[in-house]
């Protein structure tokens, strides 16, 4: 992987004007140091591949982003690889994110060969953070230190997972419990971007208002005190789970602290936000610089195109038939054919003989078979095909 990288972003020296030597990129010559594109790490080397390789990089891309913007939510066994190059063929996030991953299995030689492949990425996705997740201070500063050699944009550190395989190691939501714990694991994460001595890649944390109560006031401040280049705030407990609609009347709040605590934070607000439309008066009314959306994916991959508002019950299949395919092409093998069930239960959804085809494919195991009785039901429903169905 970091080979392809290196070679999709060689530059060369070029002649200069008698100020010094020019580096010649993609996009923009600077002199002296280079940047091709402000979200993407660039790898130069003089002319003839002579001289020694290094890396420039936009040190903070978050603040390169638009206002507001919109991130894909990171989903453990949904924002896999093949899911975000599903999601970047129709219209992609502001910012991806991957599943979240356990620091702790990268930092042995058998688990970081299992949980590898949930880092792999391409540079279509760009900018693109990697999550982790542990409640040992030296497990992070070493995923932090393979995130950075992956290439990647960013670092996320989750601490708002309500799964009790997670919280029992210390980790996710747990680490609401332990502020200084909490601390010491975000600036190791901090310390692994830099151990390499180049440039840093940035460091954000996704958490919640608190553990069993609203914690915000306490919590929030003892995360902002770090100098995470972003915070993404899920606007409920862990207690309260999904269960209840997200407090976002708390996000004016959380505002506020992070003016007072630390102004070049930015703060993402996350939780029941279904639309581009929604999340942008959300942002108007609590200041928030952007929004996170997750199962507001599901069923469509077209919700990051404002242009989008509507498709045909085909294109909607279609689409399926996609991320199916995709899926199959990647993980054949590796995953479960079963997690696909999820998508087909939310795109055969809003039409008639909707019902029927959703129990047909609930029995079905491979790619093929998904394909063949979409298409038997498109042909034998050609009218039907052609009705549109307004997305969310």
């Amino acid at each position: 992987m970091r080979k392809r990288h290196e070679e999709s972003f060689l530059a060369r020296w070029g002649t200069g004007n008698g100020t010094g030597p020019a580096l010649i990129c993609e996009t923009v010559v600077w002199r002296g140091v280079t940047s091709c594109a402000p979200l993407f790490s660039i790898i130069c080397r003089p002319a003839g591949g002579n001289g020694k390789l290094f890396y420039t990089m936009k040190k903070d891309f978050w603040q390169a982003l638009p206002r507001p913007f919109f991130v894909l939510a990171p989903l453990a066994n949904i924002t896999d690889y093949s899911f975000r190059q599903f999601i970047a063929r129709y219209k992609k996030p502001d910012v991806f994110w991957t599943e979240f991953v356990a620091a702790d299995g990268l930092c042995h030689p058998k688990g970081r060969e299992a949980l590898i492949r949930d880092l792999k990425f391409d540079d279509n996705e760009r900018p693109v953070v990697a999550q982790l997740f542990t409640g040992q201070p030296e497990n992070m500063f070493e995923g932090a230190r393979l995130v950075k050699e992956l290439g990647f944009d960013g670092l996320d550190i989750n601490m708002g997972c309500p799964d009790k395989n997670v919280m029992k190691q210390g980790a996710g939501a747990a680490c609401m419990k332990d502020p200084v714990l909490a601390q010491a694991i975000i600036r190791a994460a901090m310390d692994g971007v830099r151990a390499d001595g180049k440039d840093p890649i940035p460091v954000s944390i996704k958490t919640r208002l608190g553990f069993n109560r609203d914690d915000l006031e306490e919590w929030l401040p003892k995360v902002l005190e770090t100098g995470p280049a972003a915070v993404t705030l899920h606007l409920r407990t862990k207690k309260e789970m999904s269960l209840v609609p997200a407090h976002w009347d708390r996000m004016n709040r959380a505002v506020e602290i992070r003016n007072e605590y630390n102004p070049k934070t930015l703060i993402i607000g996350n939780g029941d936000v279904q639309t581009l439309d929604e999340g942008r008066r959300k942002c108007v009314e609590t200041g928030c610089d952007g929004v996170m959306i997750g199962r507001g994916v599901f069923g469509n991959p077209w919700i990051f195109d404002e242009a989008k508002t509507k498709v045909s019950v085909r294109e909607r299949l279609e689409a399926m038939l996609v991320l199916t395919e995709l899926f199959v092409d990647v993980w054949e093998g590796a995953k479960s054919f079963e997690l696909l069930k999820k998508h087909f239960q939310a795109y055969i959804a809003g039409f008639p003989g909707a019902r029927e085809l959703r129990a047909e494919l609930m029995l079905v195991y491979d790619g093929q078979a998904v394909k063949d009785r979409v298409r038997s039901f498109l042909s034998a429903h050609a009218a039907l095909a052609e009705q549109e169905i307004l997305l969310k």
